[in-house]
């Protein structure tokens, strides 16, 4: 009878604990302010990230005051729906400079920001990996599904962006990425729309890791592509893996693009099972006549297959997430 009387107490206290978690949300916090100076509630991100509810009973803003944040940051998955807002775009910087061969580094561990947590957004923040020339160093590990960037930068030099995630959707509108290699990577499914793409040495721009599953990987709508004066030869992507999508879509693409457009990473394989196509595109880099046989280019009918909805959802079933963040057509952002 005792043992049945203690099990019953802890089961009643267990649900009174969980029914305590959900049913008064007014208890937790869900508005943070982080700034240098100490008048916000943090001085640092993470402080703050790690003092957040986790699956939260409604959605949490964290507001980042000006200021160089010199700070390594994740976002796990369990910190789903937050939003980040900074002051501004070119004086709100969350700065690493860690890089792949720095002590047990990698790779995929040399981010400035991880982003896990899903439904995440980003405004007016510049993601900046400052290591420098040294191989790998990411700005931005993103695995986060639906997550949006707006008005953001994302500054690096070798794998500035990773859209992780096999499953997940990232939407960056109006945002400014600059890098050297493969600086756009991953098997995510992620559109960037009316972004500015900057490019910073003759390499290419993006290393797409498709699933094979997956009918959409990379789509840039209406970017601005971007050299810096001493590169002469860009190419578009190359495929990480043999089923690589990136499409290039009403972009203004630069003269240093060469001919051929696309590369199939020293694998004639590839060429069989990757889907590079264009669509319309304008700009000394836009003549199409010397692209690679195994490239597209598409119709006007498969043109219209690459909606926003699309892309993310594959029928136009929920936009609610990401429909009210796009911006209006052809507004440039401006150059940052």
């Amino acid at each position: 009878m005792k043992n049945w009387l203690l099990a019953a107490l802890a089961v009643f206290a267990f649900w009174n604990h969980l029914h305590a978690q959900t049913a008064s949300p007014q208890q937790y916090k869900y508005i943070f302010t982080v700034a240098k100076d100490g008048s916000g509630d943090f001085k640092y991100i993470q402080d703050a990230i790690d003092a957040m509810r986790v699956y939260p009973l409604a959605p949490i803003t964290l507001y980042i005051k000006n200021g160089t944040y010199n700070e390594k940051i994740d976002l796990p998955a369990t910190n789903t729906d937050v939003t980040f807002i900074g002051e501004s775009v070119d004086k709100t910087i969350i700065n690493f400079n860690d890089y792949s061969g720095r002590g047990k580094i990698n790779t995929f561990t040399s981010y400035t920001a991880k982003i896990s947590g899903n439904r995440f957004r980003a405004e007016n923040i510049s993601f900046i990996n400052s290591a420098g020339t040294v191989g790998q160093a990411l700005a931005l590990y993103v695995d986060a599904d639906k997550a949006i960037f707006k008005n953001c930068r994302f500054i690096g030099n070798q794998d500035t962006i990773f859209a992780a995630g096999e499953s997940s959707c990232q939407y960056f509108t109006g945002c400014y990425i600059e890098g050297t290699t493969d600086f756009i990577f991953g098997p995510g499914t992620a559109l960037f729309e009316q972004c500015t793409i900057h490019c910073k040495a003759n390499s290419y721009i993006t290393a797409a890791n498709t699933p094979k599953n997956k009918k959409f990987g990379f789509v840039f709508m209406d970017c601005h592509i971007t050299a810096d004066a001493a590169v002469n030869q860009l190419y578009l992507g190359r495929p990480w893996r043999g089923y690589a999508k990136t499409v290039f879509m009403h972009c203004d693409l630069p003269k240093q693009i060469i001919a051929a457009g696309w590369d199939n990473w020293n694998n004639p394989e590839n060429e069989k099972t990757a889907f590079y196509a264009e669509y319309k595109n304008t700009g000394e880099g836009s003549n199409v006549s010397g692209r690679a046989g195994w490239s597209h280019q598409l119709s006007d009918k498969e043109a219209k297959e690459y909606s926003a909805a699309t892309i993310f959802n594959g029928a136009v079933t929920d936009t609610t997430w990401y429909s009210n963040m796009r911006p209006k057509p052809f507004d440039w952002p401006v150059k940052h």
